[in-house]
């Protein structure tokens, strides 16, 4: 059970994360620019793909996808790991994904992000191999 706990916990931050990026993206200026300035000139600028948006629609569209995925890998792998234990732990293709998905979101919190995303991403992907660790030994 040690195992399915720490999976679970590790799901826990990456859950936690998305649902506060999510938070921070609709409330609050914590994701906005500093300089006024920049925020009106997205808005006033569209991409090259399309005229039927501007770079500000984008961003805070890009900024909710990636509180989502975060939330949805949380719900899922937190699932998995205390309901359907045996599933993911005898799941190579499973187990594959999380380890993909929490190194790109601590390698990009890494290169692109901050201290605070970084650190709980690491401490994610820490929790969730040593989850598996722990279950392979077993």
């Amino acid at each position: 059970m040690a195992p399915n706990l720490l999976l679970a916990a590790s799901a826990a931050i990456l859950a936690f994360l998305g649902c506060a990026h999510l938070v921070l993206t609709y409330r609050g200026p914590k994701l906005r620019p500093r300089d006024p300035a920049v925020a009106e000139a997205m808005a006033g600028s569209a991409p090259v793909i399309t005229r039927q948006t501007d770079i500000w629609r984008m961003w805070i569209g890009f900024n909710a996808s990636h509180s989502m995925g975060a939330m949805l890998f949380g719900l899922v792998y937190g699932y998995l790991a205390l309901v359907e234990g045996d599933l993911l732990f005898d799941s190579l293709f499973l187990q594959a994904v999380g380890v993909i998905l929490l190194a790109g979101f601590t390698i990009l919190a890494k290169l692109y992000w901050f201290i605070t995303p970084f650190a709980a991403s690491a401490v994610a992907l820490l929790l969730y191999c040593t989850a598996l660790a722990w279950a392979w030994a077993s």
